[in-house]
């Protein structure tokens, strides 16, 4: 049995959406509670922390940072404010669990990379797909050859949006667009199957903004692998993804991120599976880690954060042009 921090006590950096999500994904944590919030704004973080029965609201990610009654900080804020929290914690000696995308570039994740490695400090990028049952009996079935070798992945993610330049996801100032937003849902899953592609190919469309409306990209391998990704606020989707080998294939049913449910398909027979899903698995697998003095995770790995955020630069360049 995994050994565990039943007493983990975690501070949240952005009272936003994504914020108020993972409180309630909070529910479900066994090995933690969230004990304070930051904000820029004091009112907000005091609002927040009311709302959600939070017992202490910071007016500055720095006060955050500097609790100690905080053994653990989950980055909320938009993607371009993840690199100074994230670096931030880390000079402070405080693990970092840092929403995806992990950061709006790729020269800032690597900086957060360094600062994190050269401090022995434990940083994660919140991929929680990885961390669903789902995604980990993918692993295992993989691994024991069920499905043969993994020749290729399809996956689409659409989330319909009518266009409104004062959100966050159509500014570019705040890390807004259909690729660091959904985008790093798909080439995640697609480098954690396949690791790193040797050709990415993308187009896509843009708002009057500039960000991002749509894109598809295909990613290729030298063995002649490759993965056809899609992602989109323009449209409506089921945002599933087929795995597949030469043995079968998995079908990994709308939506894939949330991965409820798998089938397997071995020559004409199907097997269907259904899992729970959620944010908690995540927040319990930091938990894990710490426990057993690791600095990065074994299921999300730094190399793979870089490696994805590279992906998305060159999607973003050929989209936008």
């Amino acid at each position: 049995m995994e050994a565990r921090m039943e007493t983990l006590r975690w501070g949240i950096a952005g009272p936003g959406r994504m914020a108020a999500t993972m409180v309630e994904a909070f529910e479900h944590v066994r090995t933690g509670r969230i004990v304070a919030v930051g904000s820029r704004s004091a009112d907000r973080a005091e609002a927040f922390a009311a709302e959600h029965d939070i017992p202490r609201a910071h007016g500055s990610y720095a006060d955050l940072v500097a609790d100690p009654e905080v053994d653990a900080i989950y980055v909320a804020t938009p993607h371009p404010q993840h690199t100074d929290i994230a670096l931030a914690a880390i000079a402070a000696g405080t693990p970092v669990l840092v929403e995806k995308a992990f950061t709006a570039t790729v020269e800032d994740t690597r900086a957060v990379i360094e600062a994190a490695r050269s401090a022995g400090i434990f940083a994660m990028e919140a991929m929680w797909t990885r961390f669903n049952p789902a995604v980990e009996r993918i692993r295992e079935l993989v691994a024991r050859g069920e499905i043969g070798d993994v020749r290729a992945v399809h996956g689409d993610l659409t989330a319909f949006r009518a266009y409104d330049p004062s959100d966050r996801l159509f500014d570019p100032a705040l890390g807004g667009g259909a690729v660091l937003d959904l985008g790093v849902y798909v080439l995640s899953f697609a480098q954690h199957l396949l690791g790193t592609p040797d050709v990415v190919h993308a187009v896509g469309g843009t708002f009057p903004s500039g960000v991002e409306s749509d894109f598809s990209a295909v990613l290729g391998y030298a063995d002649g692998r490759s993965a056809t990704l899609s992602g989109s606020f323009t449209t409506y989707g089921p945002g599933r993804v087929m795995i597949l080998g030469t043995a079968g294939w998995i079908d990994v049913h709308p939506r894939f991120h949330r991965a409820p449910s798998l089938t397997v398909w071995r020559e004409k027979q199907a097997e269907t599976l259904e899992f729970d899903s959620g944010y908690a698995f995540e927040v319990d697998h930091v938990a894990d880690c710490l426990a057993r003095g690791l600095n990065e995770s074994p299921i999300m790995p730094l190399d793979d954060t870089l490696a994805v955020q590279q992906l998305m630069a060159q999607v973003l360049a050929q989209v936008r042009g």
